[in-house]
């Protein structure tokens, strides 16, 4: 008898109910809970399959006690919870998430430990690599219960929309009385620029993501219905030989990755995504709009109509140009960045093109076509020959595809640059073509085939261009005040002549600005616009690029359709968070700077730094300051009559600056936001927010619903706020930040700790950037990126860096009556309310029972215990101020979908910490081997996606 197959369902239409069951009906969770449980189940048989049963019960028994070490955590903590409150019975039947700072119970977490210990190296890698598995497939599973339930919500208009979308935001606004022409008004204010960075680097590997989307793919398959016993087998068979060629691949990379490979990496996601998800946020965007306020004039965008709602999107990237503290990225980088970059879109428009060709056979024979697409087409074909068409020589009669393949040549010189001169000028001229064909089939009763087939092309040709997206360059600020110092002396010593010999830096810097002048003039002025300079303190540091770009003939004013190179000063520590203002009123008032200001139309950009500013201050303080100085930018900007817009450089973690998008955006001081915002999406979250359309749709419709929810708020300013409200974030972030540099930034023990009882210094095995982790040689906290601080303290489950010095504040400011204060601030302040859910969300993932076991590699135990005790101390204060300000006596009790992602995550990430832990033992007792260096990194990266987050 065959087997039946682990998906398969006799009742179809239980199945069904399942998969469109309401948000508030308990069916919806179970499709997840058998793919979990089902993608286990296949796990387990190629464990079998591959390693034998002895391995697999070894997994097995593991799994098994981690899970008993969690129930055994949870009981002391419900009880507690129960007797504290009787209303919390339904609670009380969940594991309380970070409060795992009891006693680990020894007979559970002493037997897993005791096997890991007698492990040797290679089992102790395949162990890890089970656990990292599992974590890849329950990954696929909850993407797509995301997906489905996403599906689910689009079924019924009755349905509320689901929180962040811009439909429910369309709601609110015609609630309040905002007519369609006043939405899409604020609509077209709006810009938001995603900007893709390297940097903490995706850990997972091209091959590997691969095989998890052709997994996905199957998974999405197994929900539709009807779904015969036998389709569902033959998707189980294909889903278990991607297991097993998961197993058979090597995770982690066997080399540090190039400059050139992140670039690719960065590229990737376009064509795998972002190409199919522009026209399909477009298009909800705009049934959103007339599902909500009816059919309507189509918004008019330069004199075109195609447009349903504005142009709201554009990309950026930072891979390839990002050249701070990173030797590997020199100008040849650059060029190589822009270049594939180019490549890669205009092959995106060949093959639209060629599908465009099969679909428009219409012959001159049986309708009409536009005097101007008959007359480009005659015009190009006297230019480049008739050879290039295929189609004429078939029949003259189908004109769109004569004209099509005369685009496509010309788009194809262009990509050749020794034959440009066939070739378009611009993407301009290109979307100009596109327009003749629009504009003649809407003329000529074609316009269902001008909406869907030519509107999409031109949302993606006004969004891409021929660049994909503008490349930054940043480079830090001492670089730059070090190459005029030495250009300024080695002139003097040659009559003004630049010197024979520089620095390396310096040459770099020079080249670098050279090849920007060489871009611009071979006719890309728009593929870099922007010149970061990181570690900004005084409108010197902004002067500098301006006098080098001089020197290397780089016009950093717009002129001539050349946008310029606007120098974008990169405020990042707590005191230039604090001067950021006062540097850029000085700036915009100089009258050397007023010129360029004019060239870019009175625009200004502006970055801040979510990273180092919490490395320097800690998190409260960071968020308090980035916050002042937004407020203060804008008000200055006013003052100077300046368009400023905001670049906010967040990580993926909380203690790098992540969180919730939608919660970050609207908590920005009241009465400020332009509707333009660009924000770094770094390496780390790529993988999670846009290796699925249906995700990537989702979380850039949330960044612009966000945005246009913040410009239609009601007009208040800051001023308007209660006067006690800023007091309070004031004392609480002085306390905050003296306790945290008292504690953490200038306390040597904790820097000693950190390297010691951390995998930081082994962040190198893990292969996962071409960056080096350190600034330069040393043990100072300033040495230290942000990036691997804040990778140490998750990879080792303290999480320091998301919540230190937040419950110390708070404890002070409610002992002085301010209970109530901070009560009605988690109401009604944005960015307290949105700094305490990140602070609760970060403590939800730390494990200070598993953070106490890296603790035991610090071999001064005297010191150890002091740390860690003092770690300890400020968790839980901190835990116990966030409930109590929040009302609640568990974390995550009101975010119940995050709440069971870690109940779930936990029991296995346990086994990769201990694994960790023991692999670290080995090695710092003098133990070498290649062998080991690539299990421990496999931890790491088994970790990190355990995690959702490296650094």
């Amino acid at each position: 008898m065959v087997e039946r197959s682990l998906w398969s369902e006799d009742d179809q239409s239980k199945r069904l109910a399942e998969l469109s069951a309401d948000t508030g009906d308990p069916a919806k969770e179970l499709p997840l809970r058998r793919d979990v449980r089902s993608l286990g189940t296949l796990l387990g048989r190629v464990l079998v399959e591959q390693e034998g049963e002895a391995f697999f019960a070894v997994v097995e028994q593991l799994r098994r006690l981690l899970i008993q070490h969690r129930e055994q955590l949870s009981a002391p903590v419900l009880a507690e919870a129960t007797a504290r409150s009787p209303a919390a019975s339904l609670a009380s039947r969940q594991v309380r998430f970070g409060d795992s700072h009891h006693n680990m119970p020894e007979d559970a977490i002493a037997q897993a430990r005791n096997t890991i210990r007698g492990l040797a190296i290679g089992d102790a890698y395949r162990l890890t690599k089970a656990f990292a598995i599992y974590f890849e497939l329950t990954n696929l599973a909850e993407t797509n219960h995301r997906k489905r339930r996403r599906r689910a919500a689009r079924l019924e208009a009755s349905r509320a929309p689901a929180e962040g979308s811009f439909r429910g935001t369309l709601q609110r606004l015609q609630a309040a009385g905002f007519s369609r022409d006043e939405a899409l008004g604020a609509l077209a204010a709006i810009c938001v620029i995603p900007t893709f960075t390297a940097h903490p680097t995706e850990v997972t590997r091209h091959t590997v993501r691969l095989k998890r989307r052709r997994i996905a793919g199957l998974l999405e398959r197994l929900d539709e219905l009807p779904l015969a016993d036998l389709e569902a087998r033959e998707l189980e068979e294909q889903i278990l030989a991607e297991v097993t060629a998961l197993w058979q691949t090597d995770e982690v990379r066997l080399k540090k990755p190039t400059v050139r490979d992140e670039i690719y990496m960065g590229l990737d996601y376009f064509p795998m995504v972002m190409f199919e998800t522009l026209p399909r946020l477009y298009a909800e965007l705009e049934s959103a709009v007339r599902d909500i306020y009816g059919e309507g004039r189509r918004f008019s965008e330069e004199g075109s109509t195609v447009s349903g709602v504005p142009q709201v999107l554009e990309f950026g990237s930072w891979i390839g140009g990002d050249r701070d503290g990173n030797p590997h990225v020199t100008a040849d980088c650059t060029r190589d960045a822009l270049r594939m970059a180019r490549n890669l879109i205009i092959d995106h428009y060949l093959a639209e093109i060629a599908r465009l060709v099969g679909h428009l056979s219409m012959s001159v024979r049986r309708i009409g076509v536009s005097e101007a697409v008959q007359q480009r087409a005659q015009d190009y074909e006297e230019k480049l020959g008739e050879g290039h068409s295929r189609w004429k020589r078939i029949t003259e009669a189908e004109l769109y595809r004569h004209l099509l393949e005369l685009m496509a040549a010309r788009l194809r010189y262009g990509r050749d640059a020794g034959e440009s001169a066939l070739g378009y000028t611009s993407a301009a001229e290109f979307e100009s073509d596109l327009r003749l064909i629009r504009d003649s089939l809407g003329a000529h009763r074609g316009q269902r085939l001008a909406e869907l087939l030519l509107d999409p092309f031109l949302r993606k040709v006004k969004t891409f261009g021929f660049c994909l997206h503008t490349l930054d360059i940043r480079q830090h600020a001492q670089i730059m005040e070090k190459a005029l110092a030495e250009l300024s002396s080695a002139s003097a010593e040659h009559g003004g002549a630049l010197p024979p010999r520089l620095s390396p830096a310096t040459v770099e810097l020079l080249d670098t600005l050279r090849m920007i002048g060489e871009v611009k003039k071979a006719g890309s002025p728009e593929a870099i616009r922007h010149f970061i300079i990181s570690n900004t303190q005084t409108e010197r540091d902004i002067f500098a690029v301006v006098r080098l770009a001089a020197l290397c003939g780089v016009s950093v004013a717009s002129n001539e359709g050349d946008p310029g190179l606007m120098p974008v000063p990169l405020f990042e520590s707590i005191e230039a968070l604090r001067d950021s203002s006062v540097v850029m009123r000085r700036l915009w008032t100089s009258p050397d700077y007023r010129p360029l200001l004019d060239s870019w139309g009175r625009k200004q950009e502006v970055m801040l730094g979510y990273s180092d500013s919490n490395k320097d201050g800690g998190m409260l303080t960071s968020t308090w300051e980035l916050y002042k100085a937004q407020r203060d930018l804008h008000r200055v900007a006013r003052e100077a009559n300046v368009r400023l817009r905001l670049f906010h450089g967040r990580g993926g973690t909380v203690g790098r600056g992540g969180g919730p998008t939608h919660a970050a955006i609207l908590a920005q001081p009241p009465g400020d936001f332009s509707g333009q915002i660009r924000m770094t999406e770094q390496g780390e979250v790529l993988n999670w927010k846009y290796a699925d359309p249906v995700l990537a749709e989702w979380n850039l419709e949330v960044m612009v619903a966000a945005s246009l929810e913040a410009m239609m708020q009601p007009v208040k300013t800051s001023d308007e706020l209660p006067a006690e409200w800023d007091a309070a974030m004031e004392a609480m972030s002085q306390d905050a930040y003296e306790f945290y540099r008292d504690r953490i930034a200038q306390n040597a023990e904790v820097l000693e700790y950190f390297e010691l009882a951390t995998p930081v210094n082994e962040l190198e095995h893990a292969r996962i950037g071409s960056r080096p982790a350190r600034r330069a040689a040393g043990t100072r906290l300033e040495d230290l990126r942000a990036i691997p601080w804040v990778f140490g303290w998750m990879q080792s489950r303290h999480a320091v860096p998301a919540w230190f010095g937040v419950g110390y504040a708070l404890e002070r400011f409610a002992a002085r009556g301010g209970e109530a204060v901070l009560r009605a601030m988690m109401k009604g302040f944005p960015v307290f309310g949105s700094m305490m859910r990140n602070v609760e969300i970060a403590m939800a993932k730390a494990d200070f029972a598993i953070a106490r076991l890296y603790a035991e590699l610090v071999p001064d135990a005297a010191m150890r215990e002091r740390v860690f005790s003092m770690l300890e101390e400020e968790f839980e204060r901190t835990r116990q101020q966030v409930l109590a300000v929040k009302q609640q006596t568990e974390l995550l009790e009101r975010n119940p979908v995050l709440a069971r992602s870690i109940r779930l995550r936990n029991p296995y990430v346990d086994p990769m910490s201990l694994v960790q832990v023991d692999l670290l033992r080995r090695r710092r007792g003098g133990e070498t081997s290649s062998e080991l260096d690539y299990a421990i990194g496999a931890t790491i990266n088994g970790i990190a996606a355990g995690l959702h987050n490296t650094g």
